[in-house]
């Protein structure tokens, strides 16, 4: 991964990693189909995995490494992942799980080129200055890529929406109809890498 630009807005500590994904809400993920290269906005949930099991219901228990076979890009892509990638480090590896219908250009690119571009941000803060070229903007961001696949097994249907839920609405009451799991679509990312940036208001 080409290393940052200003070395001293990257993020390194992992609590302040996890802050940043517990304060965002949306994640964008940059896909391709036949058409072109398009973006869509998502909610998500997140874990810190310690190994992979193929479910993801028992990956939490200690953050850890995931496979690296799990993680390689699709088609060949991804020959430059190492076991020292930045979306892999002494907490864990970071998975994703979005939820969306099972059809439509969306689930067409998921199918078709399971990879994706993501980021996310916030902490929008405008950074006023003496004069106009001086302004800025205070932020905090998360970009990465991650492969994506389907979730099939209704156990880890539920974990992924249960995690999804947890970020999104922390305790709140998760009950989840048999017939609402046949038809929704979840999908898992596993990010294999990632840098966290922040600017800050002096």
């Amino acid at each position: 991964m080409r290393s940052m630009r200003l070395a001293k807005r990257e993020v390194k500590d992992f609590q302040e990693v996890r802050q940043i994904l517990a304060d965002c809400d949306t994640v964008r993920l940059g896909l391709t189909d036949a058409d072109g290269m398009f973006i869509v906005p998502v909610n998500f949930g997140y874990e810190f995995l310690e190994e992979t099991d193929g479910a993801g219901q028992d990956d939490t228990k200690k953050p850890n490494a995931a496979k690296e076979e799990d993680s390689k890009m699709a088609d060949g892509a991804g020959e430059d992942y190492t076991e020292d990638s930045p979306g892999e480090n002494r907490t864990g590896r970071l998975r994703l799980y979005i939820h969306s219908a099972r059809e439509g250009r969306k689930a067409e690119a998921f199918a078709k080129c399971p990879v994706a571009a993501l980021e996310m941000d916030c902490g929008h803060e405008i950074i006023t200055g003496d004069y106009t070229c001086s302004y800025s903007y205070a932020y905090r961001s998360i970009m990465g890529s991650g492969r994506i696949r389907e979730v099939t097994e209704p156990e880890e249907k539920i974990h992924g929406l249960t995690v999804l839920m947890e970020h999104m609405e922390p305790g709140a009451s998760v009950h989840f109809l048999p017939e609402m799991l046949e038809r929704v679509g979840v999908y898992c990312i596993d990010v294999f890498e990632y840098t966290a940036k922040k600017r800050e208001r002096k």
